[in-house]
């Protein structure tokens, strides 16, 4: 397929072209993506400088939380830049970096969701074996699959994408670049590369969203054997894993497990699992945890050590 490229750059449609709206959208978006950044780099910062959370839920936490800061960052900021402009314009590089940050970091934190239940399977049902089994060279090896799973996950996807010929038109019905708007775009039969990114991106959402949840049904069906309070903390974290799990995957199935079409409700399923998730994750990890709150508010009340002592 000879690659024939007449665009420059896309034209984004955004979330709204009435005006009134376009100022609440920088408002309200403004506003969570501050709150996202800020609430999970204090999560960071508060698992770093405890000693209390040496362990590996809260080393996996503590990148969660990283990714998730990451993951708003690459279409949070543009949006709400965009909302202030009348004609919302990307560069075809710009474009392309784009979709591959949603990828890697997407990917990444795909990954990363997946050994954590791993690791809440190891702590609930091989408790004695635990230290054992996730100790330090373990989670960092997790960790380093998790970034170059997300890396080559992406970059299979910029190499096909970024081999579409684009002839125009340029205009994308979307506030951000993705997969099945440029799909719609190219000027050519996208039909069999459509069928490979649902199975490169949403088949992969699928299964491990499948294999999370068989995960922890076995979890919850080995809590019968442990004491009350054992149960009440293993259920409470359980619960925060489950719920970022469901309001990650779901959203990302619906966008990719489907033949490339655009939807009406697309815009808002990408809003929510590229935005308002990121900012959800330190609210919900950190208000069904004791110890977290009990952290963070040692590093609030921490006192600075002055020169004279």
């Amino acid at each position: 397929m000879e690659k024939r490229n007449n665009v420059t750059e896309f034209v984004l449609l955004g979330l709204t072209k009435n005006p009134k709206m376009q100022k609440t959208i920088f408002a309200v978006f403004l506003v969570i993506y501050i709150i996202t950044v800020v609430g999970n780099v204090l999560i960071v910062i508060t698992i770093a400088a405890s000693p209390s959370l040496r362990s590996p839920m809260y080393f996996f936490l503590s990148y969660l939380s990283f990714i998730d800061a990451c993951y708003s960052s690459v279409n949070a900021p543009k949006l709400v830049v965009d909302s202030l402009r009348e004609r919302k314009t990307i560069l075809f590089n710009g474009c392309m970096a784009q979709v591959f940050g949603e990828h890697f970091i997407g990917g990444v934190e795909v990954i990363l969701l997946t050994v954590m239940a791993y690791d809440r399977y190891v702590a609930i049902c091989k408790p004695l074996h635990y230290t054992t089994i996730m100790n330090w060279r373990v989670c960092g090896l997790l960790m380093s699959v998790s970034w170059m799973g997300g890396f080559l996950h992406a970059t299979i996807q910029i190499l096909f994408i970024f081999q579409l010929p684009f002839c125009g038109p340029n205009i994308i019905d979307h506030f951000m670049c993705d997969l099945n708007p440029l799909l719609k775009l190219a000027c050519t039969d996208t039909h069999t590369l459509g069928l490979f990114v649902a199975a490169n991106s949403g088949f992969i959402c699928l299964l491990n969203f499948l294999l999370l949840m068989v995960s922890y049904v076995v979890i919850l069906r080995s809590l019968r054997t442990h004491s009350s309070e054992g149960r009440r903390k293993a259920l409470s974290t359980c619960v925060s894993h489950i719920t970022v799990v469901v309001l990650f995957f779901v959203p990302c199935i619906f966008v990719y497990m489907r033949p490339p079409a655009t939807l009406s409700g697309d815009k808002a399923v990408a809003v929510f699992y590229t935005i308002i998730t990121p900012m959800l994750n330190p609210l919900i990890y950190t208000l069904r945890n004791a110890q977290m709150k009990n952290a963070i508010r040692k590093l609030f009340n921490r006192k600075p050590i002055s020169g004279d002592e």
